[in-house]
């Protein structure tokens, strides 16, 4: 029987994770999120294969006087999971406890990832209910941002969770769920990592079903002006706007019985829709106008009506194509109207000076039903969400920060919430008055870890208002 980690010699707590320790000289040593947009070198990066080595990782902290940081894919396109702490890599802890068909739920780790747990959920006929544009995360990143996919009245991801197992600061194990420690739960189901170790998640899920996808392009004016029946023509519905074209894009996804008919042209997913349209960016760069060029030239594109029908995940997600710079903020829905046409008359008028900022592509505009989760953005509200991109061609950084400062301070105006796991520029003085529980999240998370243990730098900066250099926006940033 192992020794309880508080009477293990400290010589020995580093003998016992040398194992699981990345070697300071190997490049994993340092983590970069997906994007590349953000970067750090943790003290010490640790890839535990067993909960009594995170137990180990979390002694070894309090003796030592570090931060925990659990990461798992590291897709957020923010600093979210860096750390000058330790870093905890979770995907060994990654296996599958109980799939129950019967009762419609699976129970499993919280390091699996996504793909891994549809391949599991294909093959005893179940899906889950609902997807976001990507399945490259781990169930408990996906679970402790909120992650949404789209239907005005289907919930964020996170709704989904029955119940969860932590590791909490202090060493103890805890379930929570709805009826037990409820206020634990619901802060944890957006607790952007700062709750502790989250072990298992229970999940409920649905039989697998297809999905018939109809695209079809309007204007924008079209789509905007009757925004709540476009929003509510299907269950699930998402729009791509190219403000340069004045194009919106209405992907309507509805359940079907029907036969597969999935749809993908070669010369557009692979030659054009990839690699012509990258290097057109990169000559973007050097030529900042042509960007109008290109968002027209892609809307033209994809003009004609399709129709497409495939299993649920292979139409919820979507190819995110370059490494890429994004921000994304909901707005409460019956404000999304003039918040979008706002975005319009500004975009217009960027176009319009021979010096104005010019955006790439196309923006998402999703959906999503109102929850009681403490730090959602959709907490009390039926949200809007827009998110906005700056492609990468190539991985060369592009300009980005004056268009999402422009971005953000319309999104404010609409008592925007950003998207907890992209770049945002909120503390605590604003959050307090978009979210009734911030106060609430922070009062717990002093309760149940009044040491910080688990507060890397974004939460020290968004949640608790750190502000000295070290906490700064741009600490993981290759170029401050």
């Amino acid at each position: 029987m192992s020794l309880p980690p508080s009477r293990i010699p400290l010589h020995e707590l580093y003998s016992l994770l040398k194992p699981v320790t990345i070697d300071r000289s190997s490049s994993a040593a340092v983590f970069h999120n997906w994007g590349r947009t953000f970067t750090c070198t943790p003290s010490s990066v640790f890839r535990p294969e067993t909960e009594y080595q995170l137990e180990l990782i979390l002694e070894l902290a309090h003796r030592e006087g570090k931060s925990v940081r659990a990461v798992g894919v590291g897709h957020s396109p923010s600093d979210l999971a860096c750390t000058s702490g330790y870093m905890v890599q979770m995907h060994q802890l990654d296996k599958i406890i109980e799939v129950n068909s019967e009762k419609g739920y699976v129970h499993a780790q919280g390091g699996i990832t996504l793909q891994h747990l549809h391949a599991v959920l294909e093959a005893r006929g179940l899906a889950m209910i609902n997807l976001g544009s990507i399945s490259d995360q781990t169930l408990a990143g996906m679970l402790t941002t909120a992650t949404h996919g789209t239907g005005a009245d289907h919930k964020v991801l996170s709704t989904h969770v029955q119940a969860m197992r932590l590791l909490l600061a202090d060493g103890t194990k805890v379930t929570c769920s709805q009826d037990r420690r409820p206020d634990l739960f619901l802060a944890t189901l957006c607790g952007l990592g700062s709750t502790g170790f989250i072990l298992d998640i229970r999940m409920e899920v649905s039989p697998a079903f297809r999905l018939r996808e109809v695209q079809e392009t309007f204007k924008f004016d079209d789509v905007i002006d009757r925004l709540d029946t476009v929003a509510h023509s299907a269950e699930f519905v998402r729009l791509w706007w190219w403000p340069q074209a004045s194009d919106i894009r209405v992907s309507a996804m509805s359940k079907t019985p029907e036969l597969k008919r999935p749809l993908r042209s070669w010369l557009w997913h692979s030659l054009i829709g990839y690699h012509v349209i990258q290097f057109l960016l990169f000559l973007g760069l050097f030529m900042p106008g042509l960007n109008i060029w290109i968002g027209r030239f892609s809307s033209w594109l994809v003009r004609d009506k399709t129709l497409s029908i495939d299993d649920s995940l292979k139409v919820f997600n979507i190819d995110c194509k370059y490494r890429q710079y994004t921000v994304e903020w909901a707005v409460p829905y019956s404000l999304a109207q003039s918040c979008l046409r706002e975005l319009r008359d500004w975009f217009d008028s960027e176009f319009a000076d021979p010096h104005g900022l010019r955006p790439h592509c196309c923006l998402e505009i999703r959906f999503s039903a109102a929850d009681d989760i403490w730090l959602s953005p959709s907490y009390g509200q039926k949200t809007c969400w827009i998110g906005i991109v700056q492609y990468k061609p190539y991985g060369f950084n592009v300009p980005y920060r004056a268009l999402f400062e422009r971005f953000e301070r319309i999104m404010t105006c609409y008592r925007g919430r950003p998207h907890w796991a992209k770049t945002h520029g909120l503390r605590p003085d604003a959050l307090f008055g978009l979210y009734p529980r911030f106060e609430s999240f922070r009062e717990l998370l002093c309760a149940i870890d009044p040491e910080g243990v688990f507060r890397n730098e974004y939460v020290s900066r968004h949640i608790f208002g750190a502000s000295d250099a070290r906490f700064g926006e741009r600490v993981f940033k290759a170029r401050p």
